[in-house]
């Protein structure tokens, strides 16, 4: 017999105390050296998240400043005053305000999920099948017994984000109230 497998345990997270100083830590980086060294954030999301996607953002921030430098190197002088200078410092100042903010909201996102996950797998719920899915954890069943008989699943409404054990608890007493219901109307027609 073929299954699954076993899902990977999920790490617990920093502490958010932890996760707040090393990001205004890189953030300082990248506006103390006035953005030559934004591509600092991109390299560290990219390592915490190992999505490609992050890895592309991090070579084209990096790109994005090298091409600012040698813009503003070949500028004569130590003013700036022709349209390739200013499109440098426009480059560099850009790419620093737009690399800050993804980088933080990415990171305050992909430790949410890494936090979200471990919650449910401390209870006793399998984790989400990747650390993006936005399902709500099911409860793990045991290998060698068969499945209970069930109601057919009814569809949640959508519901506001908030902490997964708390929806997954009310999800289940929405459920277990319906089939009582249900339950109790049956046996009442058929007295």
């Amino acid at each position: 017999m073929q299954g699954q497998g076993h899902a990977q345990p999920v790490q617990r997270p920093p502490h958010d105390a932890v996760l707040v100083l090393v990001r205004v830590v890189f953030v300082a980086m990248g506006v103390f050296s006035a953005g030559f060294l934004a591509w600092v954030m991109m390299l560290r999301l990219a390592v915490v998240t190992r999505r490609p996607a992050e890895f592309g953002l991090l070579v084209a921030v990096a790109a994005a400043d090298l091409l600012s430098i040698v813009l503003l190197a070949t500028e004569p002088g130590d003013d700036v005053h022709t349209a390739g200078g200013y499109l440098g410092i426009t480059l560099l100042f850009g790419t620093l305000l737009v690399t800050t903010i993804y980088y933080l909201a990415a990171d305050v996102r992909h430790f949410q999920r890494q936090r979200e996950a471990y919650a449910a797998q401390t209870y006793g719920y399998a984790p989400p099948a990747s650390p993006y899915a936005t399902t709500t954890p099911l409860r793990a069943q045991p290998p060698h017994t068969p499945p209970p008989h069930t109601v057919p699943p009814i569809p949640a409404p959508p519901q506001r984000p908030g902490p997964a054990r708390i929806d997954q608890v009310r999800a289940e007493l929405d459920e277990l109230s319906d089939y009582l219901r249900k339950h109790d109307s049956r046996n009442e027609g058929g007295r």
